[in-house]
């Protein structure tokens, strides 16, 4: 297994970096492009994925984002291609943060993780990354009342991102979200 890669980057494709290690090219999917310059040097956690008809290596800026990432792919149905596309557009942080607050509404806004999924993902991970349970219907529950309130979706999950509650009752997220919504 490879654990890490360090070397220049030698080119930029769709969604992967090329990254020479001592004149050999390792393709490496990465979940943000724009952390990567061609030519400059590189330090890249790494995680293999050897299927029966596939290969290749993911890549991380940060063993935290290793360690979501293969959270992620332990969930019943979410490969390593959807669970990397999903940080992408997200931190790790605000992954465990929406998992931790039960935050369904934020989860199936990321690419290639719907509904089911993001239920899934809070059922799964909730113990393994923030030790707590509770109810993952709230934060779902709360986009929708905000919605109907007329507020925008990326402003909800915006909203919604940063509010850490486990136990709370929708109210008490409603309100929280309101107060924020209204700065």
């Amino acid at each position: 297994m490879i654990y890490f890669l360090r070397g220049k980057v030698a080119h930029i494709d769709g969604d992967t970096v090329i990254i020479d290690v001592n004149n050999v090219g390792y393709q490496v999917l990465v979940s943000h492009l724009d952390d990567y310059e061609i030519g400059e040097e590189a330090f890249v956690y790494t995680y293999e994925v050897v299927r029966e008809d596939d290969q290749y290596l993911v890549g991380f800026r940060t063993l935290e984002e290793k360690a979501v990432f293969l959270s992620l792919i332990k969930v019943k149905g979410l490969g390593p291609k959807s669970a990397i596309g999903a940080l992408a557009a997200t931190t790790p942080q605000q992954v465990i943060n929406a998992i931790a607050s039960n935050n369904v509404a934020y989860l199936k806004k990321l690419p290639g993780i719907g509904g089911k999924a993001a239920a899934q993902i809070i059922l799964d991970l909730k113990g393994e990354l923030t030790g707590s349970k509770g109810d993952p219907g709230v934060y779902e529950e709360v986009y929708e009342a905000l919605k109907e309130l007329g507020f925008k979706g990326a402003a909800i999950d915006r909203v919604l991102a940063t509010i850490n509650e486990p136990d709370a009752k929708a109210e008490d997220v409603l309100r929280i979200a309101l107060a924020k919504l209204r700065k």
